[in-house]
């Protein structure tokens, strides 16, 4: 079996910035693999999102990639021959081991990283640097695990740079600078706009929740605290929780600050357009920031952006994180013309 384009997907943002990528290049014979994850957030939405896209049109492969011992060997043999016959593979996380392994197995000729968070703007600076692949939010320490993949790791690097005879493009709606010899394509958002909306707006504000807590960046109370001021400066009522976030540091939100707890079933992206969405969207410093303002462009909707203070984050952070997180802000600011306030 064999397919013009081949995307692999972890996320159910990944998905979405997928299918935006098919319609904006006019590509409609892809195959999206999903790399199920484990948590159930992330699984409910991706199976979502993969209703969506067949009912597009698209072809969907489910792969129970993490699913217990030989999982791991099993997805790779059985997508070995997918990766030989793709004209071109679209990537959704360049940081993934997943996708580390599969393009050890064979390199593309071209390959199209699509937007998986603000780690597209590490991807595209680290490519630009020469640097290793490593999350920002990762401290500098390698792990034995890491240690151990790193052939792999830096085999992959090489075939997610732009070479002799294979072009990389990068489809974002992140402010990144092209790497030499890397194609950058804004991602509009046009296939949202179109899909779905315009949306209800209801009169109040609504506050986008983030897991910097769960990745070790910023310290749970000042978390819960910043929150909480947020909610009462701007009269939010609804907390939009990331996928990722923690169940018990939802329920303490909802119980110190009042905010009625939003588990949305598709990306924010999706969730906005379709409304109710308040005239006025509040976030920390994520994806988001850039996103929203593109799907919710003529609606009336206004994005606000909370900056992350200094004092916030783990002393276990790392020393690159408030730099970046500043950069998310600020580049937000200049793009979009977002308002910023503290907390």
């Amino acid at each position: 079996m064999t397919a013009a384009d081949l995307a692999f997907v972890e996320s159910p943002v990944q998905l979405l910035n997928a299918l935006e990528w098919a319609h904006q290049a006019e590509r409609p014979a892809l195959t999206l693999v999903v790399l199920s994850p484990t948590d159930p957030m992330s699984r409910g939405q991706l199976r979502r999102m993969a209703r969506l896209a067949r009912d597009e049109g698209f072809t969907v492969r489910w792969q129970e990639a993490r699913a217990g011992r030989g999982a791991l060997a099993r997805t790779l043999r059985e997508l070995t021959p997918l990766l030989r016959g793709a004209e071109r593979v679209i990537v959704g996380d360049p940081f993934s081991r997943y996708v580390h392994l599969l393009l050890t197995l064979h390199g593309p000729r071209d390959l199209t990283v699509v937007d998986d968070g603000t780690a597209t703007m590490e991807f595209a600076a680290q490519l630009a640097r020469g640097e290793r692949l490593v999350r920002w939010h990762r401290r500098g320490s390698r792990d034995p695990r890491e240690l151990l993949l790193a052939p792999v790791t830096a085999l992959a690097r090489r075939r997610l740079a732009p070479g002799h005879r294979r072009g990389v493009e990068v489809f974002t709606a992140l402010p990144v600078e092209a790497p030499p010899g890397t194609t950058v394509t804004p991602n509009r958002f046009a296939w949202t706009r179109a899909r779905f909306g315009p949306p209800r707006l209801t009169g109040g504000a609504d506050l986008v929740g983030t897991s910097l807590v769960e990745t070790g960046v910023v310290d749970p109370d000042q978390y819960v605290r910043a929150v909480a001021r947020l909610a009462a400066a701007h009269g939010a009522t609804r907390y939009f929780a990331h996928r990722r976030e923690d169940v018990a540091k939802l329920h303490r939100v909802a119980v110190e600050t009042g905010l009625e707890i939003v588990r949305p079933e598709l990306p924010l992206e999706l969730i906005a357009r379709r409304g109710p969405i308040g005239r006025t969207v509040l976030s920390f410093p994520s994806t988001v920031v850039h996103t929203l303002p593109l799907a919710l462009a003529g609606t009336g909707v206004a994005i606000t952006v909370c900056g992350i203070a200094p004092e916030w984050l783990r002393a276990s952070a790392s020393p690159r994180a408030h730099g970046f997180l500043a950069g998310v802000t600020e580049s937000a600011r200049t793009a979009h013309g977002l308002s910023l306030t503290g907390a």
